[in-house]
């Protein structure tokens, strides 16, 4: 290693003479922790110090995702100085490299991660970067074990309570989530996962109004968060709207004002919106409150006709053939559903496994979507369960809906007593959900069973108990 070496935000050594380029990438950092639409500062460290192995790696994940036909010369200008780098650089590197590779082992770039980490634990963005792989490979306990693992190192650090509070949301332990994600919350106001933590607990407990009040009460601090993460958060409030009952016309506006809008800036990551906006029409069209909507499903759908944005990520693809399917767009449906397998015949045969159940829910979506319901139970099976799909890289909240298709089909092709058992299973878990109930009464009326008025009642009172 030669030349001159300066510390990067976490402390760590970093060979470059320029102070801009170190500028550059602790903003970077920045932007990744706090979700920001500014992550593209990165391409300004690389600008300053055109030989930092260090900005020159960031700065080919960054564009592997967002523009990756730049991302080459960065990766081969990081290699070529290699033998210049710090130890903290070099693992960087390794690190990356691994991630980026188009036939990544997740398991393997795990290990690697959770070495890394062991050698370099206040580097969070890396921790960051290992929550997501664990996020798209379906393990939260993994996420939890890596965050945990870092914590005695960081245990005052802004944002790292609200990496420990999501793998907790998606383990189940909400009580622990909870007060971890308090904890970032206090440390940092504005800590936007944080407060999506906070949301999830409140909305888990239906405590719906309270979530909305919170988020609403925090949304001013968003304007600078990416579009995911905009539109996202916003999407949770438009749930909490919807599972309360409150007039539909609450959801309506967070569609049109909060996610859509989103569309009009300059800077926008359009799938990002799309994937919120999808996900929320599918919320309403199980509900049979679609009409509500006016055109809005079939504008977007004409949107996603562009096959570029097809296959930026499995949940995305999963709504997306279900919009295709439901607005009548047969041809482009068949299309993605028949890119989606080529994909799927190309991977190694233990992600191939893992990736199987994404694919059946993508083609039973797509058969919901046309109104083929009993194709499409026939392909989701007699035992589903949405959470045993995570590796399509989606929370439990953002699963959920697709249970409650299942559950929706089962009461339209008129299987009442397998829903029933099912939905009373659901309801014990999570009893203020009105939605569940309603479900219920239509499925004890079918079989003319009298529990059905209790039943009504008890959907009734829930459904006035939120928004008054």
């Amino acid at each position: 290693m030669g030349g001159e070496v300066k510390l990067d935000r976490w402390g760590y050594q970093v060979n470059t003479s320029s102070d801009d380029c170190i500028s550059a990438i602790n903003s970077y950092y920045q932007q990744v922790l706090s979700y920001g639409r500014e992550r593209s500062v990165i391409l300004e460290a690389s600008a300053h110090d055109p030989n930092c192995v260090l900005a020159n790696i960031l700065t080919a994940q960054f564009l592997c995702s967002s523009n990756p036909s730049r991302a080459p010369p960065h990766l081969e200008a990081a290699k070529a100085k290699l033998q210049q780098a710090t130890a903290y650089e070099k693992a960087v590197f390794d690190a990356v490299s691994c991630l980026i590779s188009p036939d990544r082992d997740d398991d393997v770039a795990y290990e690697l991660l959770s070495k890394f980490l062991k050698d370099f634990p206040r580097d969070l963005v890396s921790l960051k970067k290992a929550q997501v792989l664990c996020f798209y490979m379906g393990q939260p306990d993994l996420s939890l074990d890596i965050v945990q693992q870092v914590l005695p190192k960081n245990e005052e650090e802004d944002y790292i309570y609200g990496m420990l509070a999501f793998p907790l949301l998606e383990l189940g332990r909400m009580e622990d989530a909870a007060k971890a994600a308090k904890k970032g919350f206090e440390i940092n106001k504005e800590d936007c996962w944080a407060q999506h933590g906070l949301c999830h607990v409140l909305q888990y407990e239906c405590c719906f109004k309270e979530a909305v009040d919170f988020m609403e009460e925090h949304s001013k601090s968003w304007s600078s968060l990416s579009s995911f993460m905009y539109t996202h958060n916003w999407w949770h409030v438009a749930l909490c709207y919807l599972e309360g009952n409150a007039p539909m016309r609450k959801v309506l506006e967070v569609y049109d004002h909060c996610i859509w809008k989103e569309l009009e800036r300059s800077d926008a990551v359009l799938a990002e919106v799309y994937l919120n906006a999808l996900g929320l029409l599918l919320r309403v069209y199980v509900r049979g409150e679609i009409d509500i909507f006016g055109d809005r499903l079939k504008i977007l759908a004409a949107r996603l006709t562009d096959q570029a944005v097809w296959y930026l990520e499995w949940h995305f693809a999963v709504l997306v053939i279900w919009a295709l399917g439901s607005t009548g767009a047969f041809d482009n449906g068949e299309e993605l559903l028949k890119g989606l397998k080529s994909r799927i015949s190309k991977m190694g045969r233990k992600k191939k496994q893992k990736m199987q159940r994404g694919m059946l829910l993508a083609e039973a979506l797509y058969e919901y979507g046309k109104g083929n319901y009993n194709e499409a139970l026939e392909l989701l099976g007699p035992d589903f369960d949405a959470n045993n799909c995570k590796t399509i890289g989606a929370s439990d909240e953002q699963l959920d809906v697709f249970n409650e298709v299942w559950y929706v089909m089962m009461l339209n092709t008129g299987q009442a007593t397998k829903a029933i058992e099912v939905l009373e299973e659901r309801i014990k878990k999570r009893e203020g959900a009105s939605f569940m109930w309603r479900l219920l009464e239509r499925g004890y009326s079918m079989l003319g069973r009298p529990e059905a008025t209790t039943v009504a009642e008890k959907a009734k009172y829930l459904e006035a108990a939120y928004f008054k």
